[in-house]
């Protein structure tokens, strides 16, 4: 059977996201989506979804946003490489009887759309990863009818992230690599506004704007939950392995991580605030 990712010009993202990282995503989803869940209304008032409407969700995930907008529109496409986080968006859609939320394992950057035939595009930090960033807008662009509403949530600079205290914990007994210089698809791909604005104009996008948004991340129960949650995402485990890092180095990163987090407990749990940037855009 042919792979639905096999025509993907994002092969590191494919084989990432159906490997060791998509299966804990999907293995965490309600973790994940304690971090993230506080960019859902802002984004999805900035596109004021009609129930007329039929809405396409970008790098979906485990399918929370789809969701979301499958509650106030006509329709909701998530698209996504990863296959076991798709199986999880199915059997949530399904678990809440949401027959409007459809769901495809594709690249957004090729898959052929039907052109003119979404509303509203969509992403809570799923757009960031494009290996071309522009032909992936432009692809997206041409699933939506021309004055189609695009909107998405992406990360602020690294060191405006309340997580950076963390890392820097855990860097003084792990090198790290540089975070703040992350360039190519990454997390921090639309860091820069005046890039996002390049990208979008070129890709055909028009009424570009970018706003500030703070929104609190929810990490565990205790430092030492949030610690230990945070210890087993993908990319602190693939930079320890490149730092070939010992047990008893490892031990000492991860006490760290614990003092760091303290700062941030309270009788709620460990709360981080997230900086990101709220893009939204007219499609030509």
């Amino acid at each position: 059977m042919t792979n639905p990712t096999d025509n993907s010009v994002n092969a590191q993202q494919a084989a990432a996201w159906n490997g060791y990282e998509g299966r804990h995503w999907a293995d965490h989803q309600s973790r994940y989506d304690a971090i993230n869940d506080g960019a859902n209304a802002p984004l999805l008032d900035a596109v004021a979804l009609a129930p007329t409407d039929r809405v396409l969700d970008i790098g979906c995930g485990n399918g929370r946003i789809t969701r979301l907008a499958a509650e106030r529109a006509a329709y909701a496409l998530g698209i996504d490489l990863s296959a076991p986080m798709l199986e999880r968006a199915r059997a949530s859609a399904a678990a809440e009887s949401l027959d409007n939320a459809h769901f495809v394992q594709a690249d957004a950057q090729v898959y052929d759309f039907q052109e003119s035939s979404f509303d509203v595009a969509v992403s809570r930090f799923g757009v960031m990863f494009f290996a071309d960033p522009v032909e992936g807008f432009r692809n997206i662009g041409r699933g939506l009818r021309p004055g189609g509403r695009l909107a998405f949530v992406c990360p602020q600079s690294f060191d405006r992230m309340d997580q950076s205290t963390v890392f820097a914990a855990i860097g003084e007994h792990v090198r790290l690599p540089d975070l703040s210089k992350a360039t190519g698809p990454s997390p921090l791909a639309f860091a820069d506004p005046d890039h996002t604005r390049r990208v979008l104009t070129a890709a055909g996008f028009d009424d570009v704007t970018i706003e500030g948004l703070e929104a609190p991340q929810y990490w565990g129960e205790d430092a030492e939950d949030a610690a230990d949650f945070l210890f087993g995402i993908g990319p602190l485990r693939h930079w320890l392995r490149e730092a070939d890092a010992d047990t008893a180095t490892e031990e000492r990163a991860h006490r760290a991580a614990v003092g760091a987090f303290r700062a941030y407990q309270h009788d709620g749990g460990v709360r981080l605030l997230g900086r990101y940037w709220l893009v939204r855009a007219v499609r030509r």
